[in-house]
C-alpha cells in the first residue's frame, strides 16, 4: 500500500508539472526561495554547531549540572536538555535532527529520543514572529500569546505521557571521555550540515508543488481549501490563507493549527532526519495532531 501511495504521488506530480509548467516553476521557485532566504542562513550554522557540540563532548558537563535542577520538574535525561532547548530556540527540524544524533552517538536511549522528538521539534520563534505574524497577519503584537498557544501543547502532552518515567543518564561514561575538537570533527560537521539543508530544500520544493496542486481541487468552501493547502505545506498554507480574505477570526486559529502540526512536508522532513535512529513516527504524528487541535482551540478561545 505504501509503495502504491508513493507511486500515485509521483505520478500526480509528474502530470501536474507537464500540464501546468508555469505554475509548477512558480511553486518550486517559491519553495527554493524560502529555503535559500529563510532556512539556509538560519539553520545551516546551527546544524554545524550542533554537530560539533554533540560529537566533541563540550556540552556534556554543562547539561549534567543543569539536569540536577531540571529533573525535579521535567522528565528528561541530562542529554535531552540540549535538543529540548535547541528545538524551542532554533526550531524545526533541528529538534528531531539533534535528538536522532544523540541516540546514534550513544548519549540517549532510543525510547527517550523517540518521545522527546515529539516535544522539541517545533517551528522556530523567528519564523512565527517574522513570517506568520509580521508578513502574513500584520500582527506582531500577538507574539507572546502566539508562542504560548504553539509551544504549550507539545510540552504539556510530553509531561502527561512521561510524568511517571525516569529516563536514565547517558549510556556513556563522561568521566572517561574528555572533550575533543579537531578538524576531522569540524569537517564532518560542515558536511553533515550541508547534507541536512540540501534534503530540506528538496522536500520543501516538492511539497510546495503539491500545495499548489491542492489549490486546483474543487472545494465547497474557501476555508476547506486553505486547510488542505496548510496541512500539506506550512509556509504555502499560511501565505495562501492570508490572501483568501477569510477574516482574521478564522485565519488566526487555522494558522495556529497548521503551525502546530507542521504540515505533511514537515512530517516527511522529520522522517528523513530520524530514519537512521529508527524512530517510529506514530507517536510523533499523534502528538502533532493533538497539538494542532489544542492550538486551534486555544487560539479561538483567545480571540473570543
Amino acid at each position: 500500500m505504501k509503495k502504491i501511495a508513493y507511486l500515485l504521488i509521483i505520478a500526480a506530480l509528474l502530470i501536474y508539472i507537464l500540464a501546468f509548467p508555469k505554475e509548477s516553476v512558480q511553486a518550486a521557485a517559491f519553495g527554493l526561495g524560502l529555503w535559500y532566504e529563510k532556512l539556509l542562513p538560519t539553520l545551516l550554522p546551527v546544524s554545524i554547531l550542533s554537530y560539533l557540540l554533540i560529537h566533541s563532548g563540550i556540552l556534556d558537563g554543562l547539561t549534567r549540572r543543569m539536569h540536577r535542577i531540571v529533573k525535579h520538574f521535567f522528565p528528561v535525561s541530562s542529554a535531552g536538555l540540549y535538543p529540548l532547548a535547541a528545538g524551542l530556540l532554533f526550531g524545526f527540524p533541528m529538534g528531531s535532527k539533534i535528538t536522532a544524533e544523540l541516540v546514534l552517538a550513544g548519549k540517549m536511549s532510543k525510547e527517550e529520543g523517540e518521545r522527546l522528538c515529539c516535544a522539541c521539534n517545533n517551528i522556530s520563534p523567528m519564523f512565527i514572529t517574522s513570517f506568520l505574524l509580521g508578513d502574513c497577519l500584520k500582527r506582531p503584537d500577538l507574539r507572546i500569546p502566539t508562542l504560548f498557544i504553539l509551544y504549550t501543547p507539545p510540552l504539556f502532552l510530553y509531561m502527561v505521557k512521561n510524568r511517571k518515567r525516569q529516563f536514565p543518564s547517558p549510556l556513556w561514561e563522561p568521566e572517561k571521555k574528555a572533550a575533543s575538537m579537531n578538524f576531522q570533527v569540524i569537517d564532518a560537521g560542515i558536511m553533515n550540515g550541508f547534507e541536512t539543508l540540501a534534503k530540506l530544500g528538496g522536500y520543501i520544493m516538492m511539497f510546495a508543488i503539491l500545495a499548489q496542486m491542492a489549490t486546483l481541487l474543487p472545494m465547497p468552501h474557501p476555508i476547506l481549501r486553505c486547510m488542505l493547502v496548510g496541512f500539506t505545506e506550512l509556509t504555502n498554507g499560511i501565505a495562501y490563507t492570508a490572501g483568501q480574505g477569510v477574516g482574521f477570526a478564522a485565519a488566526y486559529p487555522l494558522m495556529m493549527a497548521y503551525t502546530a502540526f507542521g504540515g505533511l512536508s514537515g512530517l516527511a522532513q522529520t522522517a528523513s532526519m530520524v530514519k537512521e535512529a529508527g524512530f517510529s513516527l506514530a507517536p510523533y504524528l499523534t502528538t502533532k495532531l493533538l497539538s494542532a487541535g489544542i492550538s486551534f482551540a486555544l487560539a479561538a478561545l483567545f480571540l473570543s
